[in-house]
């Protein structure tokens, strides 16, 4: 099992607007061994964009993976080179969006009715990179039958190379459901993601979807799951499912830190990017479910909502922050 496979047992799911390189770092600061995505980029951008801005990580980041997306093989090619020379431990080929600019791109979600597309996508990705090439996916679109159409769709991919697949175990509807209902109104499936690695024993299957703590993952891997992806609640909670993923997924031996010592880690990040030139909110809006369900919650979350958008904000704003929580907590 190399590395990157190894930190598949437990990720985190790449979301636009999320998970850029400020909530990556902020994120490793709580787990050393959960692998962390990228934003989805599309490979055009990557191509013709700035790609410094698209694809610059820190190296504490790693393992890291960064997600294209596009349909076009000698595009993702092209971007596979370019990211593999940044240095990403993983390139993943998004089939899973349901939004109606990456449909109107033949991207994401609508793949799932064009398995051979996708077969040939990710075959020219692995030609043209060293880096892992994997997929994240549906379980099917619109009136798609599900336990017809996944395990048809994963023979044929992995018929070219991809011997990872991250499954989110709900159908898109592309046709009526908004991005957001998408990703809670069609029913969940976990029944047919785990029966998948009973049909596909040499496969690594991940599976994504509705998964909210560490117990539940951990009742994924139970049931034979290879990885599980979490979303939404690693970003609105982070500390409930990052503080001990370590100990609890990886079996480390290592200290559980506390959510001080994560606000301390951060601090000189923080003032490094504010010395390059940022703003302190471009950091900090990561960082206010770090207290979620803890006393002085509410009081983190405003005093940085607040005040670091504010010119020469910096890095007291953020422990004046903390001193009120411990204040609270007292």
């Amino acid at each position: 099992m190399t590395p990157i496979t190894a930190a598949a047992r437990l990720s985190i799911a790449p979301m636009m607007d999320w998970t850029d390189r400020h909530c990556r770092y902020f994120h490793r600061q709580m787990s050393e061994h959960v692998l962390l995505y990228t934003e989805m980029v599309t490979a055009p951008a990557v191509i013709h964009g700035d790609r410094d801005r698209l694809l610059g990580f820190d190296d504490a980041e790693h393992p890291v993976a960064v997600q294209l997306g596009g349909s076009d093989p000698d595009q993702l090619a092209h971007a596979a080179r370019i990211v593999a020379d940044y240095g990403y431990d993983e390139i993943n080929l998004n089939v899973g969006c349901p939004s109606d600019r990456v449909q109107s791109g033949c991207f994401g979600a609508i793949l799932m009715e064009r398995p051979q597309l996708v077969a040939d996508c990710v075959a020219a990705m692995i030609a043209a990179s060293p880096v892992e090439v994997t997929v994240k996916c549906r379980i099917g679109v619109d009136d798609q039958v599900p336990d017809e159409v996944l395990p048809l769709f994963l023979e044929t991919v992995a018929a070219a190379g991809v011997t990872r697949f991250t499954i989110h175990a709900r159908k898109a509807w592309l046709q009526g459901l908004s991005p957001k209902e998408n990703r809670d109104i069609p029913p969940l499936e976990y029944g047919l993601v785990h029966a998948m690695t009973r049909e596909f024993p040499h496969l690594h299957l991940s599976i994504n979807g509705g998964i909210t703590s560490l117990v539940q993952a951990q009742t994924h891997l139970d049931a034979g799951m290879d990885g599980v992806m979490i979303g939404r609640a690693a970003y609105h909670n982070p500390a409930d499912i990052l503080l001990g993923a370590d100990q609890a997924v990886f079996g480390a031996r290592t200290p559980i830190k506390s959510r001080d010592d994560v606000v301390a880690d951060m601090l000189p990040y923080i003032a490094a990017h504010l010395a390059a030139g940022g703003r302190l909110h471009q950091v900090t809006r990561h960082m206010l479910g770090l207290f979620a369900g803890q006393p002085g919650a509410r009081g983190w979350r405003r005093l940085l909502s607040e005040e670091a958008h504010r010119a020469g904000a910096g890095t007291d704003t953020v422990t004046r922050a903390l001193a009120a929580v411990r204040a609270q907590a007292a």
